[in-house]
């Protein structure tokens, strides 16, 4: 006997067991190709980290490189940026020419450094001739001047004033006496100076020497006392000179220190000439001097006021009819008076020099105080005159 519902489960259970079957193999496939993916996403993987960690170590191989490298010095090819600039002609694509871009050469180098030596050369040259114009003892612009103290002062020579003109070259010595000659003739005249502190002259024996003329001081002032003293040798000195028929000129020590006394001194001058007018050919000199080692009463006077003072002088003397002239030294000519407001007269330069260096002219040379000459014991005041006054 069949029971029921037996042929239908007979007929159901074939399929059933076919796609289980079919299921189990999908699942196995898909396993698989999942298994298989997997591997693959594994290997790509690995190789990327090997390239990652290939590429850190080269990196830090090339900063250990770096670090361990010494440091490289600057060289001179590092600073040459003028490739820089275009070279005319390369912004149109042409070759630049030799001539507009030249090759430097060492040889170019050291004509370079050759030519600068040669200027820095001429301009020391250049230098040296600026001093030298420059030097006062050798520009001819220039004399040295002795001041009271000792001390040397070069002097600007001034261009208004007349130069000397005498050519010693033509100056010769004969007898201790200093003669100026032209062509063979003496043009010069032979004298000295003469006062109290000379002593007794024997004017004969002065003349049979060759003296042609003496000056003689007449007097003077006290440079402390102010007082005017007559020379005590002044009647005897020039009456023995004129009866031996030598010319004569005098001077007078001044100390006046203001125009006053400037002309009381003339006045004093004139009395006591007055005898022997007829003689005095030579001038008549007004000489003022500092005192060595003591006080005098033009010390404090300035060079304008000694200047007004000679001036006053010298045009006094002229107005009584006589030849006026300045006696000085160096110093005193150029520094204590002003020679631009005295040349209308005469200078008598005293300067014990073989040459005197006196810049400007001058009528007289006292050249020596310690000559020999007969007539005189002692030393001698000698002196040279370029004018012959006795025959104007």
């Amino acid at each position: 006997m069949k029971l029921p519902g037996e042929e239908e489960s007979g007929r159901g259970g074939l399929p059933v067991f076919y796609m289980v079957v079919g299921v189990s193999a999908f699942m196995l496939v898909l396993l698989f190709v999942l298994l298989k993916s997997n591997n693959e996403q594994k290997s790509g993987s690995d190789y990327l980290k090997e390239m990652q960690q290939q590429q850190q170590e080269e990196a830090a191989a090339g900063e250990t490189e770096e670090l361990e490298a010494p440091e490289r010095k600057l060289r001179a090819e590092d600073l040459d940026f003028w490739d820089m600039y275009p070279v005319e002609g390369e912004e149109n694509g042409e070759e630049p020419s030799s001539s507009t871009t030249p090759a430097v050469s060492d040889k170019s180098v050291q004509n370079t450094f050759t030519e600068r030596a040669e200027k820095e050369r001429e301009e020391q040259r250049e230098q040296e001739e600026q001093e030298a114009l420059n030097d006062p003892s050798t520009d001819g612009k220039h004399t040295l001047v002795t001041n009271p103290d000792g001390t040397d002062e070069w002097v600007l020579i001034s261009p208004y004033l007349n130069k000397c003109t005498y050519d010693f070259t033509k100056m010769e010595d004969k007898a201790g006496l200093k003669r100026y000659m032209e062509n063979g003739k003496k043009i010069s005249y032979v004298g000295t100076d003469i006062s109290k502190q000379t002593g007794n002259v024997n004017f004969a024996s002065l003349k049979a020497a060759g003296v042609d003329y003496v000056m003689i001081r007449l007097g003077g002032r006290g440079y402390s006392s102010g007082q005017i003293t007559l020379d005590e040798n002044f009647k005897e000195n020039i009456e023995g000179a004129i009866a031996e028929g030598l010319d004569v000129g005098v001077y007078f020590y001044s100390q006046a220190i203001n125009q006053d006394e400037a002309i009381e001194e003339v006045n004093f001058i004139v009395q006591n000439l007055e005898p022997y007018r007829a003689h005095v050919k030579y001038p008549v000199a007004f000489d003022m001097e500092f005192v060595a080692n003591d006080e005098a009463r033009i010390d404090g006077l300035s060079r304008e006021e000694k200047t007004s003072i000679a001036t006053f002088f010298l045009d006094g003397v002229k107005a009584a009819g006589y030849v006026p002239m300045i006696y000085g030294d160096k110093e005193w000519l150029i520094k204590e008076v002003d020679l631009a407001k005295l040349q209308n007269y005469d200078v008598w330069l005293t300067q014990e020099e073989d040459i005197p260096d006196y810049p400007y002219q001058y009528a007289m040379w006292q050249y020596s105080t310690k000559g020999v000459l007969n007539g005189i014991k002692g030393d001698a005041n000698l002196n040279i005159c370029f004018i012959g006054y006795s025959q104007r």
